[in-house]
């Protein structure tokens, strides 16, 4: 019933916030006073910069090589998918509520970490962006990636055992009650956050779905499995916990008929359990795709 009662809450604060443009009365009966939709700048910018290069250069590129060649229509929609639900996640209702439930925060991360991060790498923008380019840049910049330089630190960041743990410690070290406290209190700690979960997030999934003959579905599988047991653990210890650990939503969760504990549970079982089957069908289907090609392999034409 306390689960139940939780989520009810949640979904009740979040349906108020995507019908209101305006600062609430903290007074008022299960709504605190946020402003919906208050937007960084920073946040603003590089999601319309990111955009327009993305439609500019993807423009440019079917003029050039026909709709679909070079960019396959299905890595565009999936860039627009990744893009809209990063808007939706920093930019939106849900970014103003994170301030005033952890478990809205939670649903915020792991939006960005398990849904838009993985859109993004099979989106592969990297080539649509060098299309908004002027030619000249586009030629430097492509001379510059396939430099010996460049090229080593790359495959060392996105191996699977760097990329793995690059994204382990993000997410451990962030929710260390003192960091965490840290990013609630500063708004450029809380975009350094952000930032770190986001990057930290790509490295892995491209470690994860890697494409062409390089890919190591073993490699990816183990990877998927041990991050799937790492994040619920993180999950269930705050889902488990007695005690609340994040002493500023203390006088914040009251308002949303939750108290500070049963947000903390509700937060822990976000990360628990729909971002842990998320890595699950993940690595069903890299295992899936394994067999298949085995099979192809083994049976030839």
């Amino acid at each position: 019933m306390r689960f139940v009662r939780s989520t009810a809450a949640l979904a009740l604060a979040t349906a108020t916030a995507t019908t209101e443009a305006h600062p609430l009365d903290i007074s008022g009966s299960g709504t605190a006073a946020i402003a919906w939709w208050s937007i960084e700048p920073w946040v603003l910018a590089c999601l319309v910069v990111s955009g327009a290069l993305y439609v500019i250069g993807l423009a440019r590129l079917w003029r050039h090589a026909g709709a679909g060649r070079g960019v396959h229509t299905r890595r565009a929609f999936a860039f627009a998918a990744g893009w809209l639900l990063t808007a939706a996640a920093l930019a939106g209702p849900l970014d103003a509520l994170a301030a005033h439930l952890f478990s809205a925060h939670m649903l915020q991360h792991e939006a960005l970490m398990v849904v838009a991060a993985p859109l993004f790498v099979i989106g592969r923008p990297l080539g649509a962006w060098a299309w908004a380019l002027p030619p000249g840049w586009r030629r430097t910049i492509g001379r510059f990636f396939h430099r010996p330089a460049w090229r080593t630190p790359w495959l060392v960041v996105t191996g699977p055992l760097v990329a793995w743990l690059v994204h382990a410690l993000a997410l451990w070290l962030w929710h260390i009650p003192a960091w965490f406290e840290a990013a609630l209190a500063d708004r450029g700690v809380h975009a350094l956050q952000h930032a770190s979960f986001l990057l930290g997030a790509l490295l892995y999934w491209w470690s994860v779905l890697g494409f062409g003959a390089q890919r190591n579905r073993g490699a990816a599988m183990a990877s998927l499995f041990t991050t799937m047991v790492h994040t619920g653990a993180l999950g269930a210890l705050l889902a488990l916990s007695p005690v609340a650990w994040y002493p500023t939503y203390a006088g914040r969760t009251r308002a949303f008929g939750l108290d500070p504990l049963e947000d903390q549970q509700l937060g822990g079982l976000v990360m628990w359990i729909p971002a842990g089957f998320a890595y699950v069908a993940c690595g069903l289907a890299t295992a899936a795709q394994w067999l298949q090609r085995h099979d192809r392999l083994g049976h030839p034409a």
